[in-house]
């Protein structure tokens, strides 16, 4: 008989999962304490996932857009290139690597210890397209063309990886400060 996969036991597996990995991390949470959590056999975890790896991204892709279209509303608020990049720069590397408890860190985790074949690409290649009209859109028009095709999102990117691991070995520390979020964005204007 073939087990029928049901919404609510997936969307019980995947809340467990991340009230788990919020709370503890990608490393410490076993598939045991998630099945737990969502008051199933491990067994039945294997039904609806095939790994630890893939309850994370079935948690994690959504929430990093979610959080990068709120971060893109909120810029289309802002009329001033400075302000709209200093928001920016503070949301990518103060904020977000803060939310849930450091969430963000459980993908550092998680790709720090799979086989390279494991790894998925397509979220981060989203995010450098996303961060880069961000930043294009955020420019003064004369600046635009200079950082449009440089890789600036790629180092903001692995800036953002870097705060996430931050937040989580100093969690009561900043991640950095407005002078250096200043800084960057000025030299992004060209101030």
């Amino acid at each position: 008989m073939v087990q029928r996969k049901k919404p609510e036991v997936r969307d019980a597996i995947l809340d467990g999962a991340f009230r788990l990995f919020a709370k503890h991390g990608y490393a410490t949470t076993t598939l045991a304490a998630i099945a737990k959590s969502a008051q199933v056999s491990p067994g039945n975890v294997y039904i609806y996932f095939g790994s630890k790896l893939e309850i994370l991204y079935a948690i994690y892709d959504p929430w990093l857009r979610a959080r990068v279209q709120a971060l893109e509303e909120e810029l289309a608020t802002i009329r001033s290139p400075r302000n709209r990049l200093r928001h920016l720069l503070g949301a990518l590397w103060r904020d977000i690597p803060a939310e849930e408890n450091g969430f963000l860190n459980n993908i550092m985790q998680a790709i720090s210890v799979i086989d390279p074949e494991g790894y998925r690409s397509t979220l981060v290649h989203w995010l450098e397209e996303r961060i880069t009209a961000l930043v294009t859109d955020a420019l003064p028009p004369e600046r635009r063309g200079r950082w449009r095709k440089a890789r600036l999102a790629h180092v903001l990117i692995m800036a953002f990886d870097g705060f996430a691991i931050h937040r989580h070995l100093h969690p009561s520390k900043a991640a950095i400060d407005d002078a250096t979020i200043n800084a960057v964005a000025a030299m992004l204007i060209g101030e």
